[in-house]
């Protein structure tokens, strides 16, 4: 024998499922919007300056600049002091090979500055990126409370509902069973 308490209890179960996809389908929606969002970043398109200045800026910065340069020093030394003698184009104090030296220097900082400039927007650009992701996470998480939320909230309400009916039922068998004593004898 169906309870008409039974269907509104299936209706009231249908609306909870309801709820809890469209939250679903909320929160794919909003997914779908930060990943359109991080795909579709502009992509940094580097002019010739700005790779030669990279390229420097690794060499530069490497054991290989290093050695050569090193390499390079000592020739220029052992030539002006030892080989050439009186003929060297660089007599000792080698102010050429200073002169040399500071050009050098003011050409490769700025140099290797702008490549810094170029990696730290990068970066900055990519915690940006980070952000996002993070933002997404936060979003799929208040999303994931929300259904739990909404999970217990009627979970709880369908158990305080069983457990009317229950009572229902037991104080019905009471009487029923009230009734089955007094009509013995």
């Amino acid at each position: 024998m169906a309870n008409p308490g039974d269907k509104q209890l299936k209706t009231e179960q249908d609306e909870f499922l309801e709820k809890l996809n469209a939250i679903v389908a909320e929160s794919g929606i909003e997914t779908q919007s930060i990943l359109q969002t991080i795909a579709n970043a502009p992509q940094d398109v580097l002019t010739y300056g700005e790779k030669l200045a990279d390229k420097v800026a690794s060499f530069g910065g490497s054991w290989k600049f290093i050695i050569l340069f090193g390499s390079v020093i000592v020739v220029w030394i052992a030539a002006n002091a030892l080989i050439l003698g009186s003929k060297s184009f660089d007599p000792y104090p080698f102010i050429l090979l200073n002169l040399v030296l500071s050009c050098l220097a003011a050409l490769q900082a700025p140099i290797i500055m702008m490549s810094q400039n170029r990696q730290a927007s990068k970066d900055r650009k990519q915690a940006d990126s980070d952000a996002i992701v993070n933002l997404k996470a936060e979003i799929a998480v208040r999303r994931l409370s929300e259904k739990v939320d909404l999970l217990m909230k009627e979970q709880m309400s369908y158990f305080f509902e069983m457990e009317k009916k229950q009572l229902d039922m037991l104080t019905r068998l009471e009487k029923h069973a009230e009734f089955v004593e007094k009509k013995l004898p």
